[in-house]
């Protein structure tokens, strides 16, 4: 009986658009698109999302190389992915999933844009990392069907989805929305409208702590993230993951975390600032607290 419940709630999703077409936006993208939904992958230009499809053929197109994945496939599930110019192609989604740049400001526009361009009853949710929910839904005319769904980075590898309820989420919303996210393969943890929800509350104040110990000279970045891996098990080394994420999403977050919460464990140190401010914000641009090459890996 709980699982035709199911059935019949997941039914209700069958194209889904992705507004940013980065790095989240395209793993996201590649997810639901695996799953077998409809997908429009929108960006500033149809040019920028053409490019975050092209990356998703290149990856899926290794996988293929390998033997992990058969080339029909392959071929069905890029062409399950429409690039569109912006939130005007969202008209026909059943949900939008907003995955731009951590900057409230910005994703408030574009969360208005959304929802002037989507159906009634269609849900809008964010991949925000912490910024308020109940602030992102208060903006619209849709409340009541807004609600996070925080997809850790890469999408495709990872497998947790965070939903976050808005304090106007409804019920039903929350349902149809994990079922989704269910479809996609992804497990998922429920966190109210808190600053950095679950993931980010926990994770953010021990990148930071890494980087206080780097700017200290405690020890070097090497020695930190060795540390981590083999003293806590974890499988990447804080300063990687920081790199991993983007130095300035993680600054973004940090700062979220100390205006909302304010309490100064979660204040950001200065050379966390300076490399945000110097341009390196680790792998995506080929320095951070590492230096990496044309394929991403770390230099020597």
């Amino acid at each position: 009986m709980l699982a035709a419940k199911r059935r019949s709630i997941d039914m209700e999703i069958r194209t889904i658009g992705v507004l940013g077409a980065g790095q989240m936006g395209s793993g996201i993208a590649q997810v639901a698109a695996a799953a077998g939904y409809d997908v429009v992958l929108a960006d500033a230009s149809v040019e920028l999302a053409q490019k975050g499809l092209s990356k998703i053929d290149a990856v899926l197109g290794k996988q293929v190389d390998k033997g992990k994945m058969k080339a029909e496939d392959r071929a069905a599930l890029v062409g399950r992915i429409k690039p569109a110019a912006g939130p005007a192609d969202f008209n026909a989604c059943d949900l939008v999933i907003e995955a731009a740049t951590e900057n409230v400001e910005l994703k408030i526009k574009l969360i208005r844009a959304c929802d002037e361009a989507m159906k009634p009853g269609a849900i809008l949710a964010s991949n925000t990392s912490s910024i308020s929910l109940t602030k992102l839904a208060g903006a619209t005319k849709r409340p009541e069907r807004v609600i996070g769904m925080h997809f850790m980075n890469p999408p495709p590898l990872m497998k947790l989805v965070e939903i976050v309820r808005a304090v106007q989420t409804s019920e039903e919303t929350y349902k149809v929305v994990r079922a989704a996210a269910e479809k996609m393969g992804k497990t998922c943890t429920v966190s109210n409208d808190a600053p950095g929800f679950l993931v980010n509350r926990i994770l953010i104040p021990m990148l930071c702590e890494a980087c206080f110990a780097l700017q200290e000279g405690v020890g070097t970045a090497a020695d930190i993230d060795t540390g981590a891996k083999l003293g806590l098990n974890h499988p990447m080394g804080p300063l990687e993951l920081a790199d991993l994420i983007g130095l300035d999403t993680v600054l973004a977050i940090a700062d979220v975390l100390h205006r909302d919460i304010g309490d100064d464990k979660y204040r950001a140190p200065t050379m966390l600032r300076n490399l945000v401010a110097a341009g390196w914000l680790g792998k995506k641009t080929g320095r951070g607290f590492y230096v990496y090459d044309a394929t991403g890996g770390k230099q020597a």
